[in-house]
């Protein structure tokens, strides 16, 4: 009992907590009967599931995403008129490794800000760095971090990301000081990262 006190005190000082929990449990349930190497593989299983499981709690978080959207709950009634087998390509995050850009376009209510959201998400889970922006609210951020400075900081924040997710895009036209920023966020993340951009406006609409 001191031997397995002293173990656990250990492996919470190595911040082994998966390990922790896991060996918490083999004691408590005394008729598990591990081997020597069953016993291993469960601790060293537990404890990268735990690291796993926090990574992507991580990933969500700084994302800060609009919605807690998943995939499975995107809904293809046959109005909406989506291609189903095309969303669940974009679910395999193949696109990010091809480092190439989804649009999604669509009026009002349709959900377009939940399917971008869903597949960030989606890319969390995968363990891909993500952020999330109302395109307004980001541009807004920029020219404050121009006032204070921060702005190389932010684009370089932003360059980093393996999904840069744009949302409600053209909803505000664009002066000179954004339509800037726009183009060099764009012109880092080109051929290099991916980005999603939603807009209420269809596309041949965006350069006017």
């Amino acid at each position: 009992m001191i031997m397995n006190t002293k173990t656990l005190e250990q492996m919470k000082q190595l911040r082994f907590y998966g390990m922790v929990r896991a060996f918490n449990t083999s004691l408590s349930s005394g008729s598990v009967d591990y081997t020597n190497d069953e016993l291993v593989a469960y601790l060293m299983q537990s404890e990268w599931d735990d690291r796993h499981n926090r990574k992507i709690e991580r990933l969500t978080k700084a994302a800060r995403f609009r919605y807690g959207a998943v995939m499975e709950a995107i809904d293809y009634a046959p109005e909406r008129n989506i291609d189903k087998n095309q969303v669940q390509r974009f679910a395999s995050c193949e696109f990010i490794r091809k480092k190439e850009n989804v649009l999604i376009t669509g009026s009002t209510g349709v959900g377009k800000s939940y399917m971008a959201s869903a597949i960030g998400h989606q890319a969390c889970s995968m363990g891909r760095r993500v952020m999330y922006f109302n395109t307004a609210k980001l541009f807004t951020m920029l020219k404050t971090s121009k006032a204070d400075g921060s702005y190389l900081k932010q684009i370089g924040k932003l360059e980093k990301q393996d999904l840069l997710i744009l949302d409600d895009f053209g909803l505000k036209p664009l002066d000179n000081i954004n339509r800037h920023s726009f183009m060099e966020i764009i012109e880092d993340r080109y051929g290099k990262r991916s980005t999603i951009i939603a807009s209420q406006l269809p596309i041949e609409a965006w350069h006017r």
